[in-house]
């Protein structure tokens, strides 16, 4: 019977068989049942191709709303993520584009796992934001990409980023959690049209304590604030991949 902890192995390469057993401690109420298949069938795939090393899940609160802000580089990063979220028992919900609900069977998974669609345009784009605050006031665990987009800086440093999500942060008094997920574009390059599962890639993840914004909650939301808020949020990441990496983030210009 495997017996096996997040503080057991904390910081070390999981083996394939530490792999399984991490899965099964994968959070599963709430999940719906199309994001539980394609939550399972996922990770079965990680399972054979990646090992993870995971750090500081415990700063993931297991009940209340709560931000969980991670860098971007690759279409992995949302199941390395999500898994990573999962073990620390929490279900992750995602803004994506609305388009991907039109689709048959991502739309299914979509809509089971309780994500929230962003649509074009201001009217809409304020409809999406109303949403993430009331998913976030309801408790929900929501993941973010506070980048947008993946990251353009050629050694995979963090770009700067943008203000729209942290909105919810501030409106709500939700935690922020800086994660740094870092070998998801070794699996599956930005460039790239399918994984490169051989040989197994190694998937660092590490969480960090809430970011302090302690001092911006409850100020009107202006540029100045919002920038700032990000500002901690992205330098928070960053220190975390620098931590992960042995490497000394490059200075902000």
């Amino acid at each position: 019977m495997d017996r096996w902890t997040a503080l057991d192995t904390e910081g070390e390469l999981l083996t394939r068989r530490q792999m399984i057993a991490y899965g099964r401690r994968f959070a599963r109420a709430g999940r719906g049942a199309w994001y539980s298949f394609a939550i399972e069938v996922v990770w079965q795939f990680l399972v054979q191709t990646t090992r993870f090393r995971v750090r500081g899940s415990r700063h993931i609160p297991k009940t209340g709303g709560v931000l969980v802000a991670s860098n971007h580089l690759s279409f992995a990063d949302p199941a390395t993520l999500t898994a990573f979220c999962l073990a620390a028992g929490r279900v992750p919900r995602y803004l994506a584009k609305a388009s991907l609900w039109k689709l048959p069977v991502l739309g299914a998974v979509m809509r089971s796992g309780r994500h929230i669609p962003v649509y074009r345009g201001a009217a809409t784009a304020a409809e999406a934001y109303r949403d993430l605050v009331a998913s976030v006031r309801g408790g929900e665990c929501v993941a973010i990409f506070p980048e947008g987009t993946f990251s353009d800086d050629p050694d995979g440093w963090p770009m700067r980023g943008k203000t729209g999500v942290v909105r919810a942060a501030l409106e709500t008094g939700a935690p922020v959690i800086p994660v740094a997920n870092w070998g998801t574009h070794h699996l599956l390059p930005s460039t790239a049209k399918l994984p490169r599962p051989l040989p197994r890639k190694t998937v660092e993840l590490i969480a960090g304590p809430p970011v302090d914004l302690s001092d911006l909650v409850g100020r009107e939301l202006t540029r100045e604030v919002l920038e700032e808020a990000t500002a901690r949020i992205m330098a928070a990441i960053t220190d975390l991949l620098g931590s992960l990496r042995g490497e000394r983030p490059p200075v902000a210009a």
